[in-house]
């Protein structure tokens, strides 16, 4: 009797795990960084700045990712390592978006939100932008999808 009761229980747990997407732990995970990096909206710039008191752009994304319990390197050159990457037309919320900007190879990073926006820590402090604004459009280097 008690076989059969674990043999039915285990199958029904298959069968629920089955009707569950494959990719909701990730989806998950994409929400709640996007949710804490929203947190941070108009906290200043500021040049190595890793904390609410001030970020530079790789700062805020590795302290975003913390937060939600995901581990990033320091560096947006170093977070370009990271990942698999996503062509520019396939990126989905949470995907981490680059751009070289002051020097060759990635030097700038944020968190793609969808709908042609990201969120990133610019001179202007945390903010959304589009991906489309002349400025980031011309210093678009490439995209990843940071396993979660």
């Amino acid at each position: 009797m008690k076989k059969w009761v674990t043999t039915i229980i285990c199958s029904f747990i298959l069968s629920i795990s089955l009707l569950v997407p494959a990719h909701s732990a990730s989806a998950a995970s994409a929400d709640s960084v996007i949710a804490e990096a929203q947190k941070y909206i108009g906290t200043p710039y500021r040049w190595g700045g890793t904390t609410p008191k001030g970020f530079d752009c790789s700062g805020f994304i590795q302290y975003a990712h913390k937060q939600v319990g995901i581990h990033l390197p320091r560096t947006a050159a170093q977070m370009y390592q990271k990942g698999t990457a996503v062509e520019k037309s396939a990126m989905q919320p949470g995907d981490l978006i680059f751009f070289s900007t002051y020097k060759k190879g990635a030097s700038h990073v944020g968190i793609y939100l969808g709908n042609n926006e990201f969120i990133h820590s610019a001179s202007k402090g945390v903010r959304i932008d589009k991906v489309s604004n002349s400025y980031y459009q011309k210093r678009y280097l490439g995209s990843k999808r940071i396993a979660q």
